[in-house]
């Protein structure tokens, strides 16, 4: 996947249906990837979006 492919709002969205959208924010506002990831993944969110949104986390490492 690349990034013109991304779509960040069917991560929310599938975030959402797990009811994880508060603590995935928190995983991402702590650089938590590990704890990002887990709760993407519960959410069924592929792996390819998953790396995606993993390498966005890195990339802003402290930018946010």
């Amino acid at each position: 996947m690349d990034e013109a492919d991304f779509e960040g709002t069917v991560v929310l969205e599938q975030l959402a249906s797990i009811d994880a959208v508060d603590e995935f924010f928190d995983a991402v506002d702590s650089d938590d990837t590990q704890l990002a990831a887990a709760l993407m993944k519960r959410a069924r969110i592929d792996p390819p979006t998953i790396a995606m949104v993993i390498e966005k986390m890195q990339q802003a490492d402290g930018e946010h």
